[in-house]
């Protein structure tokens, strides 16, 4: 797995090699996570920070990767559910008008950390979870003058992160960038 988010790396690497105006920065921002298919769970805020980059490919197709570390999980009323991921999404970009783009494209996770504890009367469980996760991402960005980018996805997860129940990650993140070329 970890090969794999390797892989996928070094492609992009060479595809914006080739790709007309690489682009490379920072970003970081809010994360309103929950789990899909779980009863019993709430949002959970949290952090999501890390790099990109990407390059265009004409004036309306691009790419882009980010590295980030992103907490996720969910709040439920008899422990904690909270999950921190580094997180490789890889997107394609559609421009749709001047620094207005869509974006969709898959996202290969692994979990650095977890709290995953249920607690009944005076006993604490652990709650197993998958060490990897891949969702998809839909979005929408803005490119500001002067390098500031805005961004608003939708991350959708395909595995359950609970091990033994049914629970796919949802998280919506809004963040904020700066390109630096």
């Amino acid at each position: 797995m970890k090969k794999l988010i390797v892989l996928v790396c070094v492609a992009l690497v060479s595809f914006t090699a080739i790709a007309q105006g690489v682009d490379f920065g920072i970003k970081a921002g809010v994360n309103f996570a929950t789990l899909n298919d779980a009863t019993g769970f709430s949002n959970r805020t949290g952090f999501v920070a890390g790099i990109f980059v990407g390059g265009k490919f004409n004036d309306n197709i691009g790419i882009q990767a980010d590295l980030l570390y992103s907490q996720q999980g969910g709040e439920f009323n008899l422990g904690d559910f909270n999950t921190d991921y580094v997180n490789v999404p890889v997107v394609l970009k559609y421009y749709i008008a001047q620094g207005l783009h869509a974006q969709l494209g898959p996202q290969f996770g692994v979990i650095i950390n977890d709290d995953t504890q249920t607690v009944v009367g005076e006993t604490i469980n652990d709650i197993a979870t998958n060490n990897f996760d891949i969702s998809g991402i839909v979005g929408l960005g803005y490119d500001l003058p002067m390098g500031i980018r805005l961004e608003g996805r939708y991350n959708f997860g395909f595995t359950d992160v609970p091990k033994d129940v049914k629970g796919k990650n949802s998280v919506i993140t809004l963040s904020v960038g700066y390109s630096f070329l």
